[in-house]
């Protein structure tokens, strides 16, 4: 065996501590990389915080123009659907504005354009929670997924910061928190056992996915219910990490 570092017990990582239900934030942004990332993410924190007051915001990066497994179809036609199933869904979960940029499914970058753009937006919404795809999860395959991530820290930075972008005309913000989903050190639930239900709807609004993304087929007998235990099951396995019977588990950051 190789002699390697001895690493001095002062710095080996800890463990994370589970944290618990935040105080409703007055104003939350959502940021996904398609149509139905953020219900999957966090819906039912969205729909139980917009029940208590808090103002919300929904930020969609790409077109979604890719969701559908039908070479044949049309992808102009699928962008308009996927519009109007994510504005049903924002609805369901508690209102608040959905701000499409459209870049194209499946292309999505974590360069200056992009970042600009998401940073324009948290500086007009002035979220104090931002929530957003974990970027450092492992082995995550759907490149959208892992730009995402890396747009929402990396344009929170610049949103802070007053000398990043500032022919926008914005004045800076810095929101108090950042809560990623799918994250693999996840730190904080949030019990959602009085909206799981809410998530639910809000997911199965988006019938353009049904077949490809939730793997309901109107053709086979139950599928729906498959799916409904599957998103229970997750919230399940979430809430237990903090002794809840149905959760929304994330890697909490507050040192922005």
């Amino acid at each position: 065996m190789s002699a390697g570092r001895i690493v001095p017990v002062g710095e080996l990582p800890e463990r994370s501590t589970i944290t618990t239900d935040l105080p409703v934030p007055e104003s939350a942004l959502a940021i996904g990389a398609h149509p139905d990332d953020i219900e999957f993410g966090c819906g039912a924190t969205l729909a139980k915080w917009a029940a208590a007051g808090c103002r919300l915001h929904h930020l969609v990066l790409t077109d979604g123009s890719k969701g559908t497994w039908d070479a044949g179809d049309d992808m102009a036609a699928l962008v308009a659907t996927r519009h109007l199933e994510q504005l049903e869904a924002a609805q369901v979960l508690g209102g608040g504005d959905v701000t499409f940029l459209d870049w194209p499914d499946g292309e999505l970058e974590d360069a200056m354009p992009q970042r600009r753009q998401v940073c324009q937006v948290i500086r007009q919404v002035r979220p104090e929670a931002v929530l957003a795809h974990d970027p450092w999860r492992r082995y995550r395959l759907h490149p959208d997924h892992r730009h995402a991530g890396w747009l929402a820290v990396d344009a929170l930075v610049a949103a802070r910061d007053p000398k990043f972008f500032e022919d926008l005309g914005l004045d800076a913000h810095r929101p108090s928190l950042l809560l990623l989903w799918e994250a693999d050190d996840p730190n904080h639930v949030e019990d959602v056992r009085a909206t799981a239900e809410i998530k639910l709807a809000a997911l199965l609004t988006h019938r353009s996915q049904h077949r490809s993304t939730m793997g309901i087929d109107g053709a086979t007998e139950g599928a729906d219910t498959a799916f409904r235990s599957r998103m229970e099951a997750q919230l399940a396995a979430h809430g237990a990490l903090a002794g809840f019977g149905a959760g929304e588990a994330f890697h909490l950051i507050v040192d922005l």
